[in-house]
């Protein structure tokens, strides 16, 4: 997957917009507003900010050397995520679902019952 698959992906989902409200190269990924996932444009590697589980951060840190604590972000419900071809694709995909889902999640019951409706 590069950083056009990557963007494809996320904004196939229900009410996502995507952003630059950092930079120019910060690109962002909301549902609703709340960010779920976001990128440099500049940087030279394929990374991804991902919103993930406590639990499962530390897991997936410890499993894969390209997956750390977020950078700039919370460490404990951030994950960086370096596509170098240390995990798969479907692996990739469910960890941006997870992020998107718990956005939404998050989000006050009247609007998951608007995303429900879509």
């Amino acid at each position: 997957m590069d950083v056009e698959e990557f963007r494809m992906y996320c904004l196939q989902k229900p009410m996502v917009t995507e952003e630059f409200p950092f930079d120019e190269t910060t690109l962002v990924f909301k549902v609703m507003g709340k960010m779920f996932a976001l990128t440099g444009l500049d940087d030279p590697e394929f990374k991804v900010n991902l919103k993930c589980d406590p639990e499962r951060s530390i897991e997936l840190r410890e499993q894969f050397d390209s997956i750390i604590s977020g950078f700039h972000m919370s460490k404990k419900h951030w994950n960086t995520v370096t596509y170098d071809g240390s995990f798969s694709n479907e692996l990739f995909r469910e960890l941006i679902d997870h992020s998107y889902n718990l956005v939404v999640n998050g989000l006050p019951k009247k609007l998951r019952d608007q995303l429900k409706e879509l």
